[in-house]
């Protein structure tokens, strides 16, 4: 699964949570003075711009203080959109029967992309039925990124 570097999600998920939003995941892109921290938040009424705001001002509080990530970055706040990333076990479990696609750190049968109807978890496993209908089960340590695929009806 996506790792989180600096410990970010215990140390901002709480003010996230007292401002009645949903703390979807992080993600850190290095890249030097270009480096991109972005946070995924979500709320059953959805999220505007206010909302993107709010948590902005809040958590660069929390961030200029604890200050956990080195050099210089640029915080984005973003609502998780139609092809939701997928970060933590349970999200795999939430989202069971939606479409996915699927990306290994290292090769599982040859291929790293993975795309197909999520069953859930087993074990530790993330188990999807590909598009040609065969069962694949991926590690969950090994998923590198995964995201909903949206689908649009006709």
């Amino acid at each position: 699964m996506r790792n989180d570097p600096f410990k970010l999600r215990e140390l901002l998920e709480p003010a996230v949570r007292a401002l009645g939003y949903e703390l979807v995941g992080i993600e850190y892109h290095p890249s030097g003075k270009h480096s991109v921290l972005r946070i995924y938040i979500d709320s059953e009424a959805g999220i505007t711009l206010d909302d993107c705001t709010a948590v902005s001002h809040q958590v660069s509080g929390i961030l200029d203080v604890e200050d956990p990530v080195p050099g210089q970055y640029s915080l984005e706040i973003s609502s998780p959109g139609l092809d939701r990333p997928l970060f933590q076990a349970a999200d795999f479990e939430r989202f069971r029967g939606n479409r996915v696609k699927l990306r290994t750190r290292l090769p599982v049968g040859g291929q790293r992309k993975f795309t197909g109807l999520l069953q859930g978890l087993r074990q530790e496993d993330v188990v999807i039925v590909d598009d040609k209908g065969n069962e694949v089960c991926l590690p969950l340590d090994q998923i590198e990124q995964a995201r909903l695929v949206p689908e649009f009806q006709g």
